[in-house]
């Protein structure tokens, strides 16, 4: 199918055909890479405060005025206080300036524009900010006060300055220290902090004094404490390099060391810290939920381990950002050593600079993480990766996909899987997020997007069981399960297959009722995902084909080829026991059409559908005659037969059908659809054309032309209207349609829950019940299928070859349909008022807009919600003649809020000029 739910059950899944990171997922790495500062924040521990207004270089007195300035503004709007990790993003989103983050570490040096509150020791700017002077109490924990009665001195302290020696590292025996030296050397990813007890304690036979759990920094000069979170065990221990460590571990020479040597020294731990963080500080790759993500699958090891890779244009700006800075020469720094595991920048090909993490220090082997490969390189063309080019997640990320799970490590499988993906482009859906994500992937390629998942799933299929149908061959006792508006139709041809079918669902219905269980509800719907479901007291696979709701979704049978409506509660899980034969027999409903009908024939009109549903759905059996197979659209051209007119030409169902008088369509009618209140012109001619329907009966297409269009509608039948806002109210709504700035639909936002219900409620209802004869009259209310949704409209036109010209009511588009997908409206969907409000925008100069002024307002805000400050309100007796003139504002930022009417005004208009 051309569409695919993902989060919100009534958006449609398309997918941009070139390699993409939507701007929202921006946004959200952006804040991501903020809350994950304080893992890279440990290679600033050593950073100098400086005196108490220094800046960054190059940063004047009028500079430092204005930023301070701010400051006091953004801390103003947050009296209650700010994490200091998120003051850039605010900062950000309010001055569309990037707050360096140096500044973080000057603020506690401008007690006149804030006042900083510390959090943790081991991290500089994990703490509070609150505006100058006003310090909220705060109950210490017991840990804190007893470290404060013991002053212990600021992380910010020199460390090689004498501090108390109860309650400094050198308080702690250098015997203890070497063997947690010992310890963490054995762990060179790290070791947690609290499971440093029991290692020790199961090591040396000795027990671990618990209290410096509590003060970790008491551990500071012999390993690097990489914090995680607010609780202070929760922290990650590196063992610093041997040199480091046999420095540190003698304090009182340290203290007697000249400053140009601590400074080297301080520079050698600092890069040996950065080593060791090096492959922990790059955040994890976030696929975004919504929106289309386009990725290109690499390579898999099996279909559980899917290697892809992402396009990002931050990823582009970072390799930039890499060949400018190593460029300069003077700038590069070699690493002192090299080891398995590290994380570097590498010289590759055409002078560009890549990120790449060390695997073999023998044959000099690097692997490129956002690329997704390895190769041999020369060891000076490796230096050590800045610090500014960690914090991009690595683009390359493996993924399982799903429905192949269990098959996973199956060869033909990851054949398949992998002829068909490997160095491909595919949409995708998102069904898990998790540190290893659940993908279905899409080819859109083509003119129809094709469920990879599903295609490779085939691969399963027993070759034994499967049947191909021989041209010119004759089959008997065929049933035909499925007949489709197009005048194809499905059939069953006894076979292997069907047999064996038949054997294991018979088995599973007897395992379902020993079992009596609700373990197999299916709790994670997708498309191309195979299922049981009950139908007529016995089990049948269906194939899930769109999903419209969390409740309600359409699957094919795949043994019949009938397409369903079905409740999410009503399928089920196949258990795992059987799921391989299930799976391994090939769909059992072949698709077929008439051979040989008249070419002009053209759309199956409703009464030939209808004749031909009769005729074979409740008939047992048939005979077939294949005359020819078109291998491009898998169908068959065939011959059908009744048991006794077998095989007399003449009386087979193809002549049947072509001699009988079925293929007629309705003359065409055209009417003129005019606004409200006004006359509309008659067709041509005086005479009323009559619609002919399914039904067989004549009616009037349209009431009499002296009659006003809004009296057409009884007003018994109407829902009530919408309450609408009052001049100067506000209203949270959506923005459904916007074609300009002079017509846009809205809907309000606190009534679109109970909007989606009925919805649902109405897939579910047409979608299973039987087609009825419809009466179709201009400016009545129905029923109506669009794309694969049933929407409330209202009849506009009738126009050529049985289309109809309708209004939505709830959604305020028009729309074309046929005759046959309009159904009569239910009373108990009249209930919700018509949800769509013509809108103009206030604020702007009502004009012709051009199409560029057009294009650029429905990007701006279709399909997406706001607040409105109502101007003026035109009511009708009709909802869909009522008209609100408003004001649009963007409240999405948390400080700012965007009228719309203003972006407009200043960008807008430009565009309209030449109009």
């Amino acid at each position: 199918e051309r569409r695919v739910i993902l989060s919100n059950f009534l958006s449609n899944f398309r997918s941009e055909k070139r390699l993409t990171v939507p701007p929202r997922f921006q946004k959200e790495l952006q804040v991501h890479l903020s809350r994950s500062s304080s893992t890279e924040s440990n290679d600033s521990l050593n950073t100098s405060t400086g005196e108490a207004h220094t800046v960054a270089p190059g940063s004047s007195a009028a500079d430092v005025h204005e930023l301070q300035s701010r400051i006091k503004e953004l801390l103003s709007k947050y009296s209650s206080g700010v994490r200091l990790s998120k003051m850039p993003q605010i900062y950000r989103e309010m001055y569309w300036e990037d707050l360096s983050t140096e500044v973080l570490y000057q603020l506690e040096n401008w007690p006149h524009v804030c006042t900083v509150e510390k959090i943790h020791r081991g991290d500089p700017i994990d703490g509070f900010v609150y505006p100058a002077k006003k310090i909220p109490p705060a109950a210490k924990s017991d840990a804190e006060q007893e470290k404060a009665s013991q002053n212990v001195t600021s992380p910010k302290a020199d460390p090689f300055l004498k501090p108390n020696v109860e309650t400094t590292p050198a308080s702690l025996s250098s015997d203890f220290k070497a063997k947690v030296v010992g310890i963490l050397l054995k762990y060179s990813n790290g070791l947690w902090a609290h499971a440093l007890p029991k290692v020790y304690q199961d090591t040396y036979q000795v027990k671990f004094p618990e209290d410096i759990l509590n003060n970790l920094e008491l551990l500071s000069d012999v390993c690097v404490v990489d914090y995680v979170s607010e609780v202070p065990r929760k922290a990650i221990l590196y063992a610093k390099p041997q040199k480091c460590i046999d420095e540190n571990l003698n304090v009182t020479e340290k203290v007697k060391r000249h400053d140009g040597v601590k400074a080297t020294a301080e520079q050698q731990c600092e890069e040996s810290k950065d080593q060791h963080l090096e492959n922990i500080t790059v955040p994890s790759l976030i696929i975004p939920s919504e929106g289309s993500v386009s990725i290109m699958v690499l390579e898999l090891k099996n279909t559980n381990e899917v290697l892809i890779r992402q396009y990002s244009s931050a990823q582009e700006q970072m390799e930039d950002e890499m060949k400018a800075y190593y460029s300069q020469t003077s700038t590069v720094s070699s690493p002192q050593s090299l080891s398995v595991g590290q994380l570097v920048a590498v010289h590759a090909e055409e002078d560009a600079w890549l990120r790449a993490r060390i695997i073999s220090l023998e044959d000099n082997r690097v692997y490129y993480v956002d690329h997704g490969f390895s190769e041999f390189v020369e060891s000076n063309s490796v230096c050590r990766l800045q610090k500014q080019f960690r914090s991009l997640p690595f683009q390359a990320a493996k993924c399982k996909l799903a429905g192949l799970e269990a098959f996973c490590d199956d060869p033909v499988l990851v054949k398949a899987v992998e002829s068909q993906t490997c160095f491909k482009i595919f949409a995708v859906e998102i069904l898990e997020k998790s540190d290893t994500p659940l993908l279905v992937l899409y080819d859109t390629s083509g003119e129809d997007d094709i469920n990879i998942n599903a295609t490779c799933l085939k691969a399963l299929y027993d070759k034994s069981l499967e049947l191909h149908l021989q041209v010119d061959a004759l089959y008997t006792n065929v049933r035909v399960t499925s007949v489709s508006s197009d005048g194809s139709l499905y059939c069953q041809v006894p076979s292997k297959g069907l047999s064996r079918l038949s054997e294991i669902l018979q088995k599973l219905e007897d395992y379902f009722i020993y079992k009596q269980t609700s373990e197999f509800n299916v709790l994670l719907p997708f498309c191309g995902k195979i299922c049981l479901f009950p139908s007529k007291g016995k089990l049948a696979r269906v194939e899930i084909k769109i999903i419209h709701t969390r409740r309600a979704l359409d699957v094919q049978f795949m043994d019949s080829g009938t397409v369903a409506t079905v409740k999410v509660s009503e399928l089920k899980e196949i258990p795992p026991q059987f799921l391989r034969e299930v799976i391994a027999i090939p769909p059992q409903a072949l698709k077929c059409c008439l051979a040989d009908l008249p070419p002009n024939t053209g759309m199956w009109t409703p009464d030939a559908v209808l004749w031909l549903r009769d005729a074979v759905i409740n008939c047992p059996e048939f005979s077939m005659k294949v005359i020819k197979q078109d291998a491009s659209k898998g169908i068959a051209h065939i011959y059908l037969f009744a048991p006794e007119n077998f095989p007399d030409m003449d009386r087979s169902i193809n002549r049947q059908i072509k001699n009988a008088d079925l293929w007629k369509h309705q003359k065409d009618v055209f009417l003129s659809v005019a606004p409200s209140g006004t006359g509309f012109t008659k067709a041509v001619g005086d005479a009323v054309p009559a619609l002919q329907l399914p039904s067989g009966k004549l009616e009037k297409s349209f009431p009499d032309s002296g009659r006003e269009p809004g009296s057409a509608v009884s007003t018994t039948e109407m829902p009530p209207p919408l309450p609408l806002p009052k001049p100067g109210d506000l209203m949270d709504i959506y923005v459904s349609v916007a074609c300009h700035p002079g017509h846009f639909v809205v809907q309000p936002w606190n009534e679109l829950n109970n909007l989606y219900a009925l919805m649902e409620e109405m897939i579910l209802y047409y979608s299973r019940a039987e087609e009825k004869p419809v009466t179709i009259e201009k400016n009545k209310l129905y029923a109506a299928k669009i794309g694969d949704e049933w929407y409330r409209v209202i009849i506009k036109g009738i126009l050529r070859n049985g289309f109809l010209s309708v209004y939505e009511l709830d959604y305020g588009k028009h729309e074309f349909v046929s005759v046959g997908k309009v159904q009569p409206l239910l009373d108990t969907f009249r209930r919700l008022p018509f949800q769509a409000i013509t809108a103009q925008l206030a604020g702007v100069k009502n004009q012709q807009w051009s199409e560029e002024a057009s294009i650029v307002f429905r990007n701006l805000v279709e399909k997406k919600p706001f607040v409105a400050q109502i101007q003026a309100v035109n009511d009708s007796t009709n909802s869909w003649d009522r008209k609100i003139v408003t004001f649009l504002v963007d409240t999405s930022l948390p400080h700012i809020d965007t009228w719309i009417h203003d972006f407009v005004s200043q960008s807008l208009v430009e565009f309209s000029k030449g109009d």
